[in-house]
């Protein structure tokens, strides 16, 4: 079994080919792979797999972005994932570089991308669903509740994001997020600029979430009462660019693939 390591801006993947399809990808399996200790580690696996093989020819998208959490959940959606999936398309010579179409649980996304150099995706538009709240350490923030695909609470706070202890997942309200949420902790810097944690359903805190910056985005603006504008946020693991034109969204940021090797037959067989 093959595999390739990448990551956006820190957030990181095991991305499996799996081209038409024949891999049994368990969610023991994806947890083993993503384990820091005992596997390669990462936020969360990619499998590459075209539509046709998972019977979504409907999508008009060659290929499809099966993604997984760290715990093995299946998850709509992942933007940091998008783009490393591209990049591993065309490193790989399955795509060309220029503009492809990536099908994922949530929908196809457009995504534009060079031979190197950062990636671009239309991630669709935000879907403002109401006013939330967030519990960390005991405070309570209060927060905008956003869908990219996937459920998101993005909430501002007026102290440095470095500060909050995110080691256990935040409270939020089951009755608004029945299938759990990713929640965003923000902090305006002023000239479209800010600083971003979060922790992710299924993952806990990563060092970055592409969904999540759009998220972020979308309620640094509503707080505005914008619904457009270009933002700059900063996540732990660098910086990436959020487009909202009114319309849509497009978030752009690295794509890096690490390595690539092969998982050993023995440990595969005690999985």
């Amino acid at each position: 079994m093959r595999f390739v390591k990448g990551h956006g801006t820190e957030n990181d993947f095991v991305i499996v080919p799996d081209l038409d399809g024949s891999l049994d990808l368990t969610p023991s399996l994806v947890a083993a792979l993503c384990d820091r200790r005992a596997g390669i580690g990462a936020d969360g696996v990619l499998r590459v797999v075209r539509s046709k093989a998972l019977g979504r020819d409907d999508l008009g998208a060659e290929w499809f972005m099966d993604y997984r959490n760290a715990d093995g959940s299946i998850a709509e959606m992942c933007g940091n994932g998008v783009r490393v999936f591209a990049r591993y398309l065309v490193d790989a010579g399955l795509a060309a570089p220029g503009d492809l179409a990536v099908g994922t649980r949530a929908g196809v996304r457009a995504v534009s991308l060079g031979a190197t150099g950062d990636v671009t995706v239309d991630m669709g538009a935000p879907e403002v669903l109401g006013k939330g709240r967030a519990v960390v350490s005991g405070r309570s923030y209060a927060g905008l509740r956003v869908s990219m695909g996937n459920p998101h609470l993005a909430c501002a706070i007026d102290e440095p994001v470095a500060g909050l202890d995110l080691t256990r997942a935040p409270g939020f309200n089951p009755a608004a997020f029945p299938e759990g949420v990713n929640v965003e902790l923000f902090r305006p810097l002023g000239d479209g600029r800010v600083e971003m944690r979060v922790y992710e359903r299924g993952s806990g805190e990563t060092r970055s979430c592409g969904t999540g910056t759009v998220a972020t985005a979308v309620a640094a603006a509503h707080a505005q009462g914008r619904t457009t504008g270009t933002w700059e946020i900063t996540v732990p693991g660098g910086v990436v660019t959020v487009i909202l034109d009114g319309t849509t969204s497009f978030l752009r940021g690295p794509a890096v693939l690490v390595a690539e090797g092969e998982l050993r037959p023995d440990w595969l067989a005690a999985r």
